[in-house]
């Protein structure tokens, strides 16, 4: 720890009119000069406290929510690190993804085509886009490496300027040790992860229905997608029944489902009902015909089929949604896609036969869903096979958590990882990982629920391949057969030692560049990775895993780490996948403590978000309000609780802050006090004499306990709503009470005087050490007027040293002669008076037990009050009361002088 001893130079140093502007710059400057928050690798795991920093997305600019977030967790870092903890915290950059892509899209006004060829100095048509969609048609088509060079200059722009705001705003992060999920390191790691998962048969491969964004043209997991309300309706439409020879039944009879996707008329595989449903006992084991296409499809009975729901019996098509995809699996039925990685409808079919049918598909081929739905419903009306108007309602749609247009299902080969979703056995991956999420400590605890419920949710594996282009890429090739044909079973995979590769420049061992793509060569995998499978690599990218020297280099000090913070909307993407690939890898926790923190919401209680447009930016607010303003306000907000973009309490953060400032001029106004023979405390303990003082000494003893047990448990925002208030009561009530005493005006005479000094520089010094973690420049500028060192780098204050200067007194006499301070100036407030007007005398009537507290006091209260005679009385109630008040002359107003 710094040496907190007084300034060897004057002893004391106050600015004549303290503020807080440039105050971030100023002490910026100074730690990140003095590297004050560096890590010590010389160190063993027992002393280090390690957190897992979320690394925000590098993609245009930060925004309120990130300020509240990363406010919290450095609060609970600071105290980790008053505690006496070697402190790892350091800051990644989530680079890659699609938010990157698109950002670089419109910055520069170009797109990424993979069929072109690599461009030397390439410029792009314009800098500065705004971050707004623009159509891929007045985009000007590059290389994939050229993208990808125009998005590592764009991200490195973004990260600078990320970086200046944490640093206004405060952070004690380690900027030496920051990291990115695309730089070459991170890639060897995240490839190395994979290759390893592959090998142990977590990694695989399959040709499977998947979500597809039709905008981003990519799979999309489970994690990434959510549900919007959206307009449909049901449409009542009729198949034709057959005989046994497979012809339309003569009689005409008609098997009506209803269905909210009417378009997937010509994908249709099956009818499907409940089994116990009786309307369609007779029907199982038949077959129908459907309207407008004439394919003939059977009717089946299957257990997830809701005869409550529509007509009972479902329209079973390739692929509509999750049922679908099931009904698909457990029936094995066959195949029939229609819309494709575009969105559009395919050209052809090969099911449909008839000449009818095709002529109808003929009208369908080439159009979006959404006008291949219109124009199926006008053919059904015009058919006869639509019955009634469609019925309409408003349903949940599966949407890509950054797209505008509805999930489709889309058979594709995609790479997955196994994560329990597909595990239903008792003691699988599922349950392992359902303990890992008990063994995790919680802040706050009731949010492991939330975990739980998402893995006991999970229908599938995780999809970790994405059909993008900046990113980690898979590093595997695929044999090609002399047929011309890839070979997707013969997986060509590099040594971890070549790590990190990019297959559609390298080639594999064994094999030369003039064999990519030729028959007996190989062929490179184009997919990259998703993001989420290198973010949930985050402890092992910034505790160096793939180092070579895991057990006794960085990452054997740092890890498991000891906090993860994040907002509670990501436990289900970032907090989960951690996990996974931790249990999967290291067979651990990645972290033991995950801090919990909730929304920003803005007036009208919607989350803050860039794709709903009412985010504030947090620049300004550090302007107007000061970092330790806004600091404040995050302060305030519990664990996992959304909390309302509220700039009143920025405004009584700042507030704070100056009060800080202002306090401590008049504290440190008298000079240095004795100094403590046991450097303890700020001042000699044995100088405090006076009960008052003591009793404040008393205070802030059980004030000191309280915080700590609080900042232990993580709870940043218990711990502000302890100290605040007495920090408050000290300078209304304590301080106006000890002022003319601390002047040596009073009977006291000199040692009276320097027991409330003392007092006031031994409170003073424990509180700035109690803001510390929380109010960060204020403290630090003022324990640079007379402390050495930084605030920032002392011990967290101790109850027992302020216990034994007290001395035995009792801390409830504090609060007794507030009260009495409270009703004698309420004396001169009722009469509409200066509180400078003198009393010339008055009763204090109290309870019996209090009056022994008024009376250790009765000088400080006599100097405050400008009190010629003042009596004190026992009384029968609970209340302090006056009597008998009587009040001299106000005094006389001198008028300003001039200029």
């Amino acid at each position: 720890m710094t040496d907190t001893a007084p300034r060897p130079d004057t002893g004391t140093d106050i600015p004549d009119r303290p503020s807080l502007e440039g105050l971030e710059e100023k002490w910026d400057g100074v730690w990140s000069e003095q590297d004050l928050y560096a890590f010590d690798p010389e160190t063993t795991r027992d002393q280090v406290f390690s957190v897992d920093t979320p690394p925000p997305t590098a993609s245009g600019s930060l925004h309120v929510g990130h300020v509240f977030g990363y406010s919290q967790a450095d609060m609970i870092v600071r105290y980790q690190r008053m505690r006496g903890k070697n402190v790892f915290y350091p800051l990644g950059w989530d680079d890659n993804g699609l938010p990157t892509e698109r950002r670089a899209q419109n910055y520069y006004g170009v797109r990424c085509d993979p069929t072109l060829p690599y461009e030397e100095n390439f410029t792009p048509p314009q800098e500065g886009g705004s971050n707004k969609s623009s159509k891929a048609a007045n985009q000007l088509p590059i290389s994939r490496r050229n993208f990808i060079e125009l998005c590592e200059q764009l991200t490195a722009l973004d990260e600078k300027s990320f970086e200046d705001v944490f640093r206004t705003l405060g952070l004690s992060v380690d900027w030496d040790h920051s990291y990115q999920t695309i730089n070459s390191a991170s890639r060897a790691t995240s490839q190395r992860a994979f290759l390893e998962n592959l090998q142990q048969g977590q990694a695989y491969q399959s040709e499977a229905p998947t979500m597809w964004d039709v905008t981003y043209r990519t799979a999309v997991a489970q994690a990434e997608q959510e549900d919007r309300e959206r307009e449909g309706a049901y449409h009542r439409i009729g198949f034709t029944r057959t005989d046994a020879a497979g012809n339309a039944d003569t009689t005409g009879s008609t098997v009506y489902i209803e269905t909210t996707r009417p378009e997937l008329l010509p994908a249709c595989v099956a009818l499907v009902a409940h089994p116990e449903d009786e309307r369609y006992q007779g029907l199982f084991g038949t077959t129908v015909t459907s309207p407008l296409f004439g394919v003939e499809v059977p009717v089946m009975a299957h257990p997830l089929a809701q005869p409550d729901k529509g007509a009972g019996i479902a329209m079973i098509c390739t692929f509509g949604d999750s049922n679908d995809v099931t009904w698909w699996r457990e029936l094995s039925l066959p195949t029939r896609s229609v819309v494709g990685r575009d969105g559009r409808f395919l050209p052809e079919v090969p099911w449909i036969t008839s000449a009818e049918g095709q002529a109808a598909y003929a009208e369908l081929a080439g159009l979006t869903v959404f006008s291949a739905q219109k124009r199926v419903v006008e053919m059904v009306t015009e058919s006869g096979d639509l019955v009634g108007e469609p019925e309409k309602i408003t349903h949940p749609v599966k949407f890509y958590e950054n797209g505008d247009k509805p999930l489709e299902f889309v058979t594709s080969r995609q790479w997955y990882l196994t994560n329990g979703g597909r595990d239903t056995s008792d003691g699988g991956l599922r349950d392992e990982l359902i303990a890992r999420g008990k063994e995790l400590t919680w802040h706050p605890a009731y949010m492991e629920s939330r975990y739980r419920n998402w893995v006991e949710g999970l229908t599938g594996d995780w999809l970790i391949s994405r059909q993008r282009f900046y990113g980690v890429p898979f590093p595997v090739w695929y044999a090609v057969g002399a047929d011309g044909e890839t070979d997707h079973d013969t997986v060509l995979t590099p040594p971890i030692e070549a790590l990190p590769i990019d297959p559609t420049i390298d080639v594999p061992a064994g094999f030369t560049e003039d064999q990519r793509n030729q028959p007996g060569g190989f062929v490179a995998d184009p997919d990259i990775l998703d993001t989420w499978a290198t973010s949930s690599l985050t402890p092992q990218l910034a505790g160096g895993w793939n180092s070579g020297a895991e057990s006794d280099g960085l990452f054997g000090k740092v890890y498991p780490m000891d906090l993860r913070p994040q907002g509670h909307d990501i436990i289900r993407t970032w907090l989960f996948s951690t996990i996974v690939r931790s249990h999967l890898q290291q067979d651990s926790l990645p972290w033991k403590h995950a801090s919990i923190n909730g929304w920003i919401l803005d007036p009208d209680r919607k989350k803050m978000s860039k794709s709903k447009g009412n985010v504030v930016t947090p620049i300004g607010l550090l302007q107007q309000h000061g970092s330790d303003g806004v600091r404040y306000w995050a302060g305030r907000a519990r664990q996992g609780v959304d909390t309302a973009f509220d700039e009143g309490q920025m405004k009584i953060g700042r507030r704070l802050a100056i009060k800080i400032l202002n306090a401590s001029k008049f504290a440190l106004g008298f000079g240095a006090a004795p100094a403590d023979p046991s450097g303890r405390l700020a001042a000699d303990p044995a100088v405090v004499t006076d009960p008052l003082d003591r009793a404040l000494l008393a205070q802030l003893a059980q004030v000191v306990e309280q915080a700590t047990t609080a900042f232990d448990d993580m709870d940043y925002a218990r711990s502000l709503e302890i100290v605040e208030p007495f920090f408050w009561a000290f300078c209304d009530d304590y301080i106006e009470l000890v002022k003319e005493r601390a002047h040596g005006n009073s009977p006291a005479g000199e040692a009276g005087a320097a027991s409330a000094r003392a007092a006031l520089a031994i409170a003073l010094e424990v509180l700035l050490r109690l803001f510390a973690p929380v109010v960060v420049f204020a403290t630090e500028e003022v324990w640079s007027w007379w402390r050495g060192g930084s605030v920032h780098t002392q011990p967290w204050p101790e109850a027992a040293p302020l216990r034994e200067a007290a001395a035995g007194q009792e801390a409830a006499l504090v609060d007794s002669v507030a009260q009495a301070a409270i009703t004698l100036r309420r004396i001169k407030s009722d009469a509409k008076v200066s509180q400078k007007t003198p009393i010339l005398s008055v009763t204090v009537v109290a309870p019996q037990v209090t009056l022994a507290h008024l009376e250790a006091a009765a000088g400080d209260l006599t100097a405050l009050g400008r009190i010629e005679q003042l009596e004190l009385a026992a009384g029968e109630g609970e209340e302090i009361l006056t009597r008998d008040a009587r009040l001299g002359e106000p005094p006389v107003k001198q008028p300003r002088a001039k200029g």
